[in-house]
């Protein structure tokens, strides 16, 4: 348990992960780009500043822009509308999504309507009237996009998995007479400046468990919530708190039962149920990433 108490932040091998597909994928986009006339972002509310793919902004300049903050739900509401603020600014619409409950899906339309309101006139101007608008939805792995796809057409229109990196190909989604979809595979970039990026990806699930040291991370999801949320941790276990995160970790496994032969904690189990519960929103709204 050393490492957990000396190192300041995840392994940096985990941090910068970088599958193989997703160097495809880029190469890919960088010619699938030239066939849409918006890029729809999709972030994930908790993280929208960590989940933002710097390579999106290169590859979408001078094409219409949407960004939506899905998993509203689980995001601190007043973060929420700070962000959609921070990106109205930046001259960029956007708009708060729950794809599972379809909140926010409607107002989708008339959003990609102003945002390719330039693109629509210029047809009507050439006599090209009613042409699909073509957008390309993407987002790093694990954010949502093929349960957003599904929410928007109204059907099963994407393979949709809880895992990261279950879309693998290219898609054209027709969904009506007025857009058409491409979705993309989920990208993450090769490497991460700065580490806490890093550890809100993988604290949100965008990078795969199996190569994550599970109790290193909830150790330091635990001790982030200590002076962002310091009362969630304790409120959901009903325990007493402590300044030392492993202390707070022995506290959970004690009331969870998580025990090891001897009576010892067992600090595994316990990281899963405490990375489990946030991720499903058990510890309450959190945002991560603060303006």
């Amino acid at each position: 348990m050393n490492n957990l108490e000396n190192q300041g932040g995840v392994n940096k091998s985990v941090i910068n992960w970088y599958p193989g597909h997703m160097t495809k994928a880029v190469r890919q986009m960088k010619e699938d780009i030239k066939l849409i006339d918006l890029v729809i972002e999709l972030l994930d509310a908790r993280i929208p500043l960590s989940s933002r793919n710097p390579d999106i902004d290169d590859l979408g300049k001078n094409k219409a822009r949407l960004v939506l903050l899905n998993k509203s739900d689980l995001a601190d509401e007043t973060d929420n509308n700070k962000w959609i603020q921070y990106f109205k600014d930046k001259g960029i619409i956007a708009l708060k999504i729950n794809s599972k409950n379809k909140q926010g899906i409607k107002e989708i339309n008339n959003a990609v309507q102003i945002a390719c309101k330039e693109k629509i006139e210029r047809d009507k101007k050439r006599g090209i009237i009613n042409r699909p608008v073509r957008a390309m939805v993407v987002g790093i792995p694990n954010v949502g996009k093929s349960t957003f796809i599904n929410a928007y057409a109204g059907r099963a229109a994407a393979k949709t998995g809880n895992k990261p990196g279950v879309t693998k190909g290219k898609q054209w989604i027709k969904l009506n007479k007025n857009l058409e979809l491409l979705d993309t595979p989920g990208i993450l970039w090769p490497k991460f400046d700065n580490q806490t990026i890093g550890m809100h990806l993988a604290f949100i699930g965008s990078i795969n468990d199996n190569i994550l040291d599970v109790t290193e991370l909830a150790y330091q999801l635990v001790k982030l919530l200590a002076t962002t949320y310091p009362k969630v941790v304790v409120e959901r276990y009903k325990i007493e708190g402590h300044e030392d995160p492993l202390q707070v970790m022995y506290q959970v496994a004690e009331v969870r039962g998580c025990k090891l032969k001897g009576n010892q904690p067992d600090l595994e189990k316990t990281s899963k149920i405490i990375m489990d519960d946030f991720r499903a929103g058990k510890l309450g709204r959190i945002t991560l990433d603060k303006l």
